[in-house]
């Protein structure tokens, strides 16, 4: 009798624990990415690398295939983000595109949201796909700096020429333009409450309003910007897992905020005690506006390159789809031939400086070399005068 009762609990219990470990197990969440294959290559050789987030929308292809083409390099990482509302046409191409380069295939660096988002401009959408992905590249991969960019930027200095400039600076530094004199955004930015559709919805659609305002906030100030940073891993993490309430408590506050991404991280860094001399007060962008200034800024073109050659900034935006000027930057700048790669020590053949063989296969006693040139050198001019003791200190998150 005791047996048949200890077999029976025993069985009890064993289903009991099945079933609770059934539900814990297949809850874990799958792969929320394609990933190429893992990387066959020596880790951590140069001394510091970037994780890109590229966003794209409907239409988008060409130029995200071509800025991708143009910012890779075998020591940094790429996730593609293309909006959930592009045809999935588009989302095959791009998954293709990614699929079939030699390159691409053997480091492994460079993923595709697998679960895209759907993206209102102006709304919230546009921040939590930024968050998403952070908090996915944190979770794969060990880098300094994020990085996000759009399809219609481009780089104006190789990747070589980037990691030779960042590589003497402190990383725990972030890159984020700020102010807290909002101007006509207290009015346009701070009192109106928005809605996204996308938070609820998979239709696209504009973000819409309520005829009843807010007043300003009094728990903390806010502070205004540029929406493409430069976030040092530090900060990263911060924003995703704060160890205090604060980057939970803006997240909500700017779920309703019109442009949140020009708001969201100036207004967090810089309430934040830990971070907010941290700051260098750029975007590290080249941008032009009409005056007075539309909803978008001004599409580069030729006449325009000869200042954003002077203006020593590693990026620019916003291009046109194959407009003349890229090929130009391209050629003079990146040092980058068709459907071919920028300029890098990492693709060096013979040491001749051939990249086409990098379209191929990469030759793996380069990994490792850089090859900076005059782009290093202009990058290095703007972070000493961005760094020097006038402009760093006194232009750090000013109440």
């Amino acid at each position: 009798m005791d047996i048949k009762i200890f077999m029976v609990s025993f069985i009890l219990t064993s289903l009991i624990f099945t079933l609770l470990y059934i539900p814990t197990h297949l809850a874990k969440p799958l792969t929320p990415f394609r990933q190429t294959k893992a990387s066959i290559l020596p880790g951590d050789p140069y001394p510091v690398t970037f994780a890109y987030l590229i966003s794209a929308s409907k239409g988008d292809v060409g130029r995200l295939t071509r800025v991708l083409r143009a910012l890779y390099h075998p020591g940094n990482y790429y996730l593609i983000h293309m909006d959930y509302g592009a045809p999935e046409s588009e989302h095959e191409e791009v998954a293709k595109f990614v699929s079939s380069e030699p390159v691409f295939e053997q480091v492994g660096n460079v993923w595709i949201v697998g679960k895209p988002n759907l993206v209102t401009y102006r709304g919230p959408t546009m921040l939590a796909t930024t968050l998403h992905a952070i908090s996915m590249l944190l979770r794969v991969a060990k880098w300094d700096w994020f990085i996000n960019l759009s399809a219609s930027d481009y780089p104006l200095v190789t990747q070589d020429d980037l990691i030779h400039a960042f590589s003497a600076l402190p990383k725990d530094l972030n890159f984020i333009q700020h102010s807290s004199h909002l101007g006509w955004k207290l009015n346009k930015r701070g009192k109106p409450i928005i809605m996204d559709p996308a938070l609820h919805s998979r239709n696209k659609s504009e973000i819409w309003g309520v005829i009843k305002q807010r007043t300003l906030p009094t728990a903390f100030k806010l502070y205004t910007g540029s929406a493409w940073t430069i976030l040092s891993r530090s900060f990263a993490e911060y924003s995703i897992v704060g160890w205090d309430n604060l980057p939970r408590t803006l997240l909500l506050y700017y779920t309703n905020f019109v442009s949140s991404p020009e708001g969201y991280f100036q207004t967090l860094i810089c309430n934040s005690h830990d971070y907010r001399n941290t700051t260098v007060n750029h975007d590290l962008h080249y941008i032009t506006w009409d005056t007075p200034p539309k909803q978008h800024p001004r599409s580069l073109g030729l006449k325009d390159y000869r200042r954003m050659l002077l203006s020593y900034r590693p990026f620019a935006r916003k291009f046109k789809q194959n407009d003349p000027v890229l090929n130009k930057i391209d050629r003079e700048l990146l040092r980058r031939r068709r459907d071919g790669f920028a300029y890098g020590g990492w693709c060096l053949k013979d040491g001749k400086g051939n990249n086409d063989s990098c379209s191929s296969e990469l030759e793996i006693e380069n990994f490792g070399v850089l090859r900076p040139g005059s782009g290093g050198r202009r990058l290095k001019t703007l972070m000493a005068k961005l760094l020097s003791a006038q402009n760093f200190s006194k232009r750090q998150c000013r109440p």
